[in-house]
Formats: structure tokens, C-alpha cells, sequence
């Protein structure tokens, strides 16, 4: 059963079992006028409320944006808003001498614990509640990992001992995934799943 488009689909319990690319979710969100901005798991939700009713509109901003302040030196308790955080090299030399990891790298809980603080407008969480997120010894906003399947999907075709001989892994791999993600079936590889959709 192919995936069907939108316009066709009555619930959200029905839109849920097919796979849909962030860009796809967007699309569909600017199309019906509401909210586009955010991740799978945040569009999602918008077009799970427009299926319950609900409409969540774009947040229109009354005020034009603040110029960001700067601080002139960084410490643990520098508020991130405060100090206009950005993922620039100042801000990753700060946290190179905090942890003595040179070259430092932000790993995605950072990141989308950096987007939730300032799309709530957080001025109490701290560049050391950063460094908290990084170690991973407290939780503020998670990655949202579901953006990761066909990376997944990939990285386990290629991992099966029954699939060296294909010359061109990644292609084999996006025909196989292109039926499974239009599909209801979990987004997963499996050997099964190709032995039973024969495309090779």
C-alpha cells in the first residue's frame, strides 16, 4: 500500500504510519496556514491538532528583534540568552579551555536544547547548563532522533553480510527505503524486508 498524499487522509492515527521528510511536514503545514518552524517531533504535533481541531498559527513577532548582548567575558553562570549565544568559535573556545576537548563539537542535544532556550526566552539557563548537556548529566531538550532513520536504514543494509556483493549499497538502499518509508511498515531494515520486497 503506497503512502497516500495528504488531502486523503483522515487522521492522524493514519498520517503516522507513513514516513514523512521534515521539508514534507513543512510543506504540508505552510499549505493548510500554520506554524512550519521546528523539528519532526514539534510539526508533528501542530498537524496532530489540526487533525484534532486545533489550529497552531505562525507566532507573529510585534517587536522587532533585540540586538544581542554580548558580554565581554564568559564564565559558567553567563546566561546563554544574555550573552547571545551562538555555535561560533568564540563560544566553542569558551567551552575547549572549560573541558580541555580541543577541538570541541556541540553534539545535538545541545543544539536542540540551545533552540529551546531561546524560543522560550530562558535568561536562567547558563553556559555551565550547557556544559551539563554536554556531559549528559542533565536533560533540557532532546535531538529528535526519528530524522536519523534513514541514516539508520542505510548504515544496517550495508552492515548485512548478504548485501556486499551489491555494487552501489546506497542506491539499493534508497529504492528499498523509498518502498518502506511510503509504506505503513516500520522503518527499519531488515534482511527479511528484502528478501520479502525482492528489488534487487
Amino acid at each position: 500500500m503506497s503512502r497516500p498524499n495528504f488531502s486523503e487522509i483522515k487522521s492522524f492515527e493514519e498520517f503516522s504510519k507513513y514516513y514523512w521528510y521534515r521539508e514534507e511536514l513543512q510543506k504540508i503545514c505552510r499549505a493548510l496556514g500554520l506554524k512550519s518552524n521546528g523539528g519532526k517531533i514539534e510539526l508533528n504535533k501542530v498537524i496532530e491538532a489540526y487533525f484534532n481541531g486545533e489550529k497552531h498559527f505562525p507566532e507573529k513577532h510585534a517587536s522587532p528583534r533585540h540586538p544581542e548582548i554580548v558580554s565581554s567575558s564568559l564564565s559558567l553562570n553567563t546566561s546563554l540568552i544574555e550573552c547571545g549565544f551562538t555555535f561560533g568559535p568564540r563560544f566553542r573556545e569558551f567551552f575547549e579551555k572549560e573541558t580541555g576537548i580541543k577541538p570541541f563539537k556541540f553534539n545535538v542535544d545541545m543544539v536542540a536544547t540551545v533552540k529551546k532556550v531561546k524560543e522560550t526566552n530562558d535568561t536562567n539557563f547558563s553556559l555551565g547548563d550547557l556544559l551539563e548537556i554536554f556531559y549528559g548529566r542533565k536533560t533540557y531538550a532532546k535531538y529528535d532522533k526519528s530524522a536519523l532513520q534513514w541514516n539508520k536504514f542505510v548504515q544496517d543494509f550495508c552492515a548485512d553480510p548478504a548485501n556486499a556483493h551489491i555494487p552501489n549499497k546506497l542506491k539499493a538502499a534508497a529504492k528499498l527505503w523509498k518502498i518502506v518509508r511510503e509504506s505503513t511498515r516500520e522503518k527499519v531494515y531488515t534482511h527479511d524486508l528484502l528478501n520479502e520486497l525482492n528489488i534487487l
